[in-house]
């Protein structure tokens, strides 16, 4: 059985870059999570310790962190459009984990908000009366999430994004620092919002948008993300 502090649960976490230094931070010092270990792929392994806990192969990760005694958090960031953080989210969730999710003590979440698993909600985000906030999502510091709005699976918000109320943001996409989303805007799936774009009306799938106000670039979102085929 593993070891931890009187009413914390024992966390292995995925990754071991700085997303997964911030997620061993912050599960530690404000969750009712205790991080116990690291797991990702054998090439991305350099040494057998992060952040002073175990590193181990991710391929033998049962065996160091039993799904019976540890829950996971995949702590990995937007490379290739979220798409490396969805495959390991999903591995995951096939091997029986049970996924963890971390919503700071700053944030501001109404009584009714929806949130999924593996989502990691950072300090100063606000979100009003009935957002829902699917899996394996993350909202970085200081966002609000206007009334009724619904962010899909798989979405990275970085920092002091605006999205209106009875918006939708499509699964995959990523919006970036200081854009703004008018009322009423779907964000379509694949999307690329670039920092301090204005959206004011719906967008189509796999796009980059720039600019104030948003304009459409040539390039396929997933094309300029690296996508590979999943």
């Amino acid at each position: 059985m593993i070891d931890v502090a009187e009413g914390k649960k024992p966390l292995m976490i995925v990754g071991n870059g700085e997303i997964a230094s911030m997620a061993h931070e912050y599960f530690t010092h404000d969750s009712g999570y205790q991080p116990v270990g690291f797991a990702i792929g054998r090439d991305y392994i350099i040494g057998d310790r992060f952040e002073g806990l175990p590193l181990v192969d991710i391929e033998t990760v049962e065996q160091h962190f039993p799904k019976d005694q540890v829950a996971a958090f995949v702590a990995i960031g937007d490379a290739q459009l979220n798409r490396v953080r969805a495959r390991h989210y999903r591995d995951m969730k096939a091997r029986g984990y049970q996924m963890a999710s971390y919503v700071s003590s700053r944030a501001f979440v109404w009584h009714n908000v929806k949130i999924g698993d593996n989502c990691f909600i950072l300090e100063d985000n606000t979100l009003q009366a009935f957002v829902t906030v699917g899996n394996n999502v993350i909202l970085w510091s200081g966002n609000h999430i206007g009334h009724r709005s619904t962010i899909e699976d798989h979405v990275f918000v970085t920092s002091h994004v605006v999205i209106s109320g009875f918006c939708r943001v499509g699964i995959h996409s990523y919006i970036g620092v200081n854009a703004a989303v008018g009322n009423n805007v779907d964000i379509a799936e694949d999307n690329y919002i670039a920092m301090s774009t204005s959206i004011a009306s719906s967008t189509v799938a796999n796009t980059i948008y720039q600019g104030n106000p948003a304009e459409p670039r040539k390039i396929a979102a997933t094309r300029f993300c690296r996508v590979r085929d999943e």
